[in-house]
């Protein structure tokens, strides 16, 4: 699935809209280009009279290049993450910090979805998971199935155990 949202290192496109104020209706232009986060290539670039116009033409480029590419879009930001995730893991472990984490045990039917916790990706289930103390998204998804998603409260080394039973998506 697109990824839409407001902050542009958490989507899969940016749109960016240029609206040519102050003219008669005929004579002033609405420009909409659709660029891909991840590559930074642009997949769109139109000029329409209407701005319903140039929103259609972005929804219609992202449909497009996302049924086209969406697998190795998702493959680039996962790999990405996976690289942040690593850089961010402390060289140490720090006496005393099984005190303020938990251990979650992922599954799911089918294996080999993938895990994030509150968005940022962490393994493949199943997968134990240490996490700190207090509120987390966990959420579970594999291509081709519709996600999953539990939000928890952690306390001091406690044991959690979810399994996730994916359904199909209808596409």
């Amino acid at each position: 699935q697109v990824l839409v949202n407001n902050i542009q290192t958490k989507a899969d496109y940016v749109v960016v809209l240029d609206h040519e104020g102050g003219k008669g209706y005929l004579r002033h232009r609405n420009k909409v280009a659709v660029f891909g986060r991840v590559n930074g290539d642009s997949i769109a670039s139109k000029s329409t009279l209407s701005l319903g116009g140039s929103v259609q033409t972005a929804c219609e480029a992202i449909d497009q290049d996302w049924a086209a590419h969406g697998s190795e879009i998702r493959a680039a930001v996962l790999a990405a993450q996976s690289k942040s995730v690593t850089s961010q893991a402390p060289a140490a472990t720090v006496i005393g910090q099984s005190a303020t984490s938990a251990k979650i045990s992922v599954a799911s039917i089918p294996d080999g979805a993938d895990i994030e916790v509150d968005g940022s990706f962490v393994g493949n289930t199943p997968s134990d998971i240490d996490v700190a103390d207090g509120e987390h998204t966990i959420s579970v998804q594999k291509t081709g199935f519709k996600p999953w998603q539990k939000k928890l409260k952690i306390s001091n080394g406690s044991s959690i155990h979810l399994k996730a039973e994916l359904e199909k998506s209808g596409t």
